[in-house]
């Protein structure tokens, strides 16, 4: 049975910083990119998944959909993987189709109208906050911010007193 070790929510998806930091910290062998977007774009795809393997690592790009039923048929496989997510949206759908992912880190979201930084490198606004509430509450998910694995982590908790 696989591992999910982490979950990340970071519009970038893959960059150096899974790559390197998160990803060997926390031993992993695979980071599974789940976003129906991408899966349908076989160009952004294809890079994503050399990008990967040319590291070492094995890349699947999934829809939410093809992720839960990769986990329902295999729980997957023997993989120790890092789940990649863009946006709080498609986590929380996930989440409620039934991806049991219990710890979710936000370590990328650009700024938009009408949201709020909670970290230089994460900005969120009212109805993620109340996604990310639900989920800790109804899903058990506990959920922190923070960039890279030595920078400062900052609580759910923390973050949701802005709104």
């Amino acid at each position: 049975m696989g591992q999910i070790q982490l979950t990340r929510i970071d519009d970038r998806l893959v960059h150096g910083q899974v790559m390197t930091k998160w990803s060997k910290g926390l031993g992993i062998n695979a980071i599974f990119i789940i976003d129906t977007e991408v899966a349908k774009d076989d160009f952004m795809k294809q890079i994503f998944i050399s990008s990967g393997e040319h590291s070492g690592f094995k890349v699947k790009v999934m829809s939410i959909d093809e992720a839960i039923e990769y986990w329902n048929t295999t729980q997957f496989e023997n993989y120790k993987a890092i789940l990649l997510f863009k946006s709080v949206f498609t986590v929380s759908e996930a989440v409620k189709k039934g991806l049991p992912a219990t710890l979710v880190n936000i370590g990328g979201i650009a700024k938009r109208k009408d949201t709020k930084f909670i970290i230089n490198s994460v900005s969120i606004g009212n109805d993620e906050a109340e996604l990310l509430r639900e989920l800790n509450k109804e899903y058990n998910v506990e959920i922190f911010f923070q960039m890279l694995p030595d920078s400062n982590k900052v609580s759910l908790a923390e973050a949701l007193k802005q709104f």
